[in-house]
């Protein structure tokens, strides 16, 4: 079915960037754009009530990977991160699940290409950017714990060539045999302080994955506990030490990219909304949160996070508090969205198998998925302390 608000290849910054050669792909942005709906609309719709169920779509990944929709935000590709979030939000508007496994693969593409580290920027991610090879991210609990909400727990200790890993992690997605993902440790000195982090890519094959309490959706992630005991981790493995200036640099692109999952969670609400107006909106009128309503909340949320995507390594607080808080506006977007789309539709939307109640589940992930809600508000709150004007006599 055509969105009701598609994105054109207007909509995104275009740039002369050639095919990726290597690979006979033509990644154009009106090619990736097409290439991704053509691949949304109809494999993974077909795809999503399953994905949501626990199948994992590596296949209908690598198929994204091969059209661009997984590598056009890196420098090597033209860094077109608006074009990477417009492909994910036509992913999010037919499958949430797959939107979000874009997003783990993309940051994670983001953390090998920024580290500079050779053995991380060769071949190894241009496979990963065509989805030829596959990696998450494991930095739920560093970024809570930069923020202050929660304790570091993986512990690093310093010894020749590299790093002695270990700790567990409750839950890291898109992860499995033969795939990665970037994570974060924080190194311990004399009585167990930290001195610092350290980030590197964690090799699956080289850890304990343990299976996660059922949720209840998104299952289709491949979401798993991870545990590493006494893990080298070489300079070959290494994206940043230290740590902290490298996630400050990215941050803001890290971020920003998750506003594709929000944008087309609530797209695919708005379809399922407009889809029943023809029998329902005699009486659907009465209900707050129209599709009119939606609409343009959704057009104009999208061409703000479009301006910001221009510059994603500004690195000046102002920007930050924008980009937080218009990833804090499309979470709250997509769960005005879903729960009008689902009183839209009524008992037909109420159905366990029906597309409203999956985006239910959906937006509340996104509304809870690291940085959470009240994390982007705890952290536009403490950014906007340090930036106000100090009071005369010396107190803000």
């Amino acid at each position: 079915m055509p969105s009701a608000l598609a994105l054109r290849p207007a909509d995104v910054r275009v740039v002369d960037v050639p095919p990726a050669a290597q690979d006979g792909f033509d990644w154009t942005d009106a090619a990736v754009l097409a290439g991704t709906e053509a691949i949304a609309d109809g494999p993974l719709s077909a795809a999503a009530p399953g994905i949501d169920r626990g199948t994992y779509p590596l296949d209908i990944l690598g198929r994204f990977g091969s059209v661009g929709a997984l590598g056009v935000h890196l420098d090597r590709h033209g860094a077109r991160l608006g074009l990477s979030i417009a492909a994910m939000q036509a992913a999010s508007r037919a499958c949430g699940a797959t939107g979000f496994l874009m997003w783990c693969h993309d940051v994670c593409g983001l953390y090998m290409e920024q580290s500079g580290n050779p053995s991380l920027t060769g071949a190894r991610l241009d496979d990963h950017a065509a989805g030829r090879s596959f990696g998450g991210t494991a930095l739920s609990n560093p970024m809570k714990a930069f923020a202050g909400i929660e304790p570091i727990l993986l512990r690093a200790r310093r010894v020749p060539g590299g790093y002695r890993v270990s700790g567990m992690l409750p839950w890291v997605s898109h992860i499995g045999p033969g795939q990665y993902c970037g994570a974060i440790a924080g190194v311990t000195g004399p009585g167990d302080t930290i001195s610092h982090e350290i980030m590197f890519l964690l090799a699956c094959d080289r850890a304990e994955l343990r299976p996660c309490p059922p949720f209840s959706g998104m299952e289709g992630t491949s979401t798993w506990g991870v545990r590493v005991d006494d893990l080298f981790v070489g300079q070959d493995e290494i994206i940043a030490d230290p740590a902290r200036p490298f996630i400050g640099r990215i941050r803001g692109a890290f971020i920003l990219l998750q506003c594709g999952m929000g944008l087309g969670v609530a797209e695919g609400s708005l379809d399922a909304m407009l889809a029943v107006e023809d029998t329902l909106g005699h009486v659907n009128q009465f209900l707050d949160d129209r599709p009119d309503t939606i609409a343009a909340e959704l057009a104009e949320l999208r061409a703000r996070v479009m301006r910001l995507a221009e510059t994603p390594y500004d690195g000046a607080t102002d920007y930050l508090i924008d980009v937080l808080d218009a990833r804090a506006q499309t979470s709250e977007l997509a769960l005005r969205a879903s729960q009008s789309a689902l009183l839209h539709q009524g008992a037909r939307g109420y159905m366990m198998s029906a597309a409203p109640q999956r985006r239910i589940r959906e937006a509340h992930f996104v509304a809870i998925v690291t940085p959470a809600l009240k994390h982007l508000r705890w952290e536009m709150a403490r950014l906007s302390r340090e930036t106000l004007p100090t009071a005369e006599g010396g107190r803000a």
